[in-house]
């Protein structure tokens, strides 16, 4: 063989953007070079029968290696990466990546003292070789000749061992230039991980900027927490406790509390604030789906998998991860989460790489737990996990005396938004909120302000809302001490009808929506159809 055609493969290298297709080219163009070259002319030389590649990375398989009792430690080793070759055997196999020599403890036997030393190591006449050869029988078998180990050296580090196995004897001046072979491929070895990982950063940074315009989209324009309740105040005191730490947070609460603001503002008081804040809605994410969203996946790793993506896990390294509406993941799918949470690596879907992550997690959900853990609907370690620190979020008929200023709030930011007048809000408007029940909390207040903010066209601020039932009673109260007449049922039933017709009449009939009869009123779409339905109205 003329190592001369080597220069071809360095070539072919340099064109490579991925370390496994730099691997691959190089084991299986080096084992059929002489083939190649018996083609174009009829030159003998070195037969090399078998090219092997170890990369070093982490330990992964000390308990069935085959070098364990030999092994320094179970922290790095070589990993068999890619291999290529001839055998005699028809049944042989050697592009096989599994075996006895699929891994080498550094500084055990010819690989890992090739790797421990960073010296290359010539071995001939194998069969009569005792100390660098394991497997006799092997090489006679296959009448392998000269073993030629070299060190994939790149700026003073070891990236792995390049050995070859030749069925014919390898002379000084082909050694030296497989050593020059070897730095060529170190350094295209080098050069495609940097390549890897520029587009993984992209396709991070990509995801990320996603991410944060939705946030920005979404987001309240408030950076503070409005209302001074003493329910408010409780929460903020555990915001401020539990963000210098990395503490797992679970936060518990009606829909529409604020859940989302309560992450938001432990990550910004947190030492992570510098990073990304990535949330993911657990509820609207397929069981199908699960793996690839919340880990990531491969190209080719299933149907439609056509490129590298980063699970959400990854994109907040370093920073925090929001699982919002966590008692929505399948219970199928939560012994994956907690291995997560407990290991702090992930898989891609399709990947053998171990990924380690440092990842604050911040859960929230509307249900109760604990009764879901006792009806078998969510594992009990993994909320153990999840609750290090709870922080419930009180619902806003429960702190009444922050409902004024939040309204307060969100009118301005409404009419900023929607481009209208500032419109003015009276005392009395604001105690009429304060006497609502807002079974959709913060959410369903800021809803009733934007549209209040649409109808007022400048003058001041309007609802059209039932009145609640405290409300009523005070009513009552109030018209049973001054010596006026209360309403009787059917009297009372009139006033309703009369009221939601005319939320119908000015919504059109539209019940459901944006502009809808229920909205108008300030109750749900199924509560107002039932009471349509109780009432005869059509």
């Amino acid at each position: 063989m003329n190592l001369d055609a080597l220069q071809d493969i360095v070539l072919a290298m340099a064109e490579q953007r991925s370390v496994a297709s730099v691997l691959q080219l190089l084991v299986e163009q080096i084992a059929d070079v002489r083939r190649r070259e018996a083609e174009r002319e009829s030159e003998e030389g070195a037969d090399i029968a078998l090219v092997r590649l170890w990369l070093v990375r982490p330990g992964d398989i000390c308990e069935t290696c085959r070098f364990r009792t030999e092994c320094p430690n179970q922290t790095r080793c070589l990993h068999l990466a890619a291999s290529a070759g001839r055998p005699r055997s028809s049944t042989e196999n050697w592009c096989r990546l599994d075996g006895d020599f699929r891994r080498f403890p550094i500084g055990v036997r010819k690989v890992g003292h090739i790797a421990a030393t960073g010296q290359p190591v010539l071995v001939t006449e194998m069969a009569d070789n005792t100390q660098w050869v394991v497997r006799p029988e092997w090489v006679r078998a296959e009448g392998m000749h000269t073993f030629a180990g070299l060190p994939l050296v790149f700026r003073g580090e070891t990236l792995g061992v390049l050995g070859l196995f030749s069925r014919t004897p390898l002379d000084a001046g082909d050694f030296e230039k497989l050593g020059s072979f070897a730095n060529h491929a170190a350094v295209a070895i080098a050069n495609a991980r940097a390549f890897e990982e520029i587009e993984q950063l992209k396709s991070r940074l990509e995801q990320e900027n996603g991410y944060l315009r939705q946030e920005v989209t979404e987001a309240l324009g408030a950076k503070d927490m409005i209302g001074n309740s003493l329910g408010l105040r409780k929460v903020m005191e555990q915001i401020q406790l539990v963000a210098a730490t990395d503490a797992s947070v679970l936060i518990t609460g009606e829909s529409g509390t604020g859940k989302e603001l309560v992450a938001r503002a432990i990550h910004d008081g947190s030492s992570r604030q510098g990073r990304a804040l990535i949330k993911v809605n657990c509820g609207a994410v397929p069981e199908a789906l699960f793996e690839s969203e919340f880990f990531g996946h491969i190209r080719g790793s299933f149907t439609g998998a056509i490129k590298d993506k980063p699970g959400r896990f990854e994109l907040a390294d370093g920073g925090t991860l929001f699982l919002d509406e966590i008692g929505e993941v399948p219970l199928s799918m939560q012994s994956k989460l907690l291995r997560v949470l407990q290991e702090g690596e992930i898989e891609r879907v399709g990947d053998t790489r171990t990924r380690k992550l440092n990842v604050r997690i911040i859960a929230a959900t509307n249900r109760d737990l604990k009764k879901e853990v006792e009806a078998g609907r969510f594992r009990q370690d993994l909320y153990y996990r999840l609750s290090v620190f709870p922080i419930e979020i009180p619902s806003l008929r429960e702190r009444r005396d922050d409902i004024a200023p939040i309204a307060t709030h969100f009118v301005k930011l409404a009419a900023r938004r929607l481009n209208r007048p500032l419109p003015r809000i009276t005392p009395a408007t604001l105690t009429q909120l304060s006497e609502q029940e807002w079974p959709g909390n913060v959410r369903e207040l800021q809803n009733a302000v934007e549209r209040a903010v649409i109808l007022s066209r400048g003058g001041p601020l309007e609802f059209n809302l039932s009145p609640p039932s405290g409300a009523l009673a005070r009513t009552s109260n109030a018209a049973a001490t001054s010596g006026t007449r209360p309403l009787t049922r059917e009297e009372w039933k009139r006033q309703e009808r009369e009221n939601i017709r005319a939320a119908l009449e000015q919504a059109q009939g539209k019940v459901f929506g944006p502009g809808g009869a229920a909205e108008l009123l300030g109750m749900k779409p199924t509560t107002l159809t039932s009471r349509i339905k109780a009432l005869g109205l059509r």
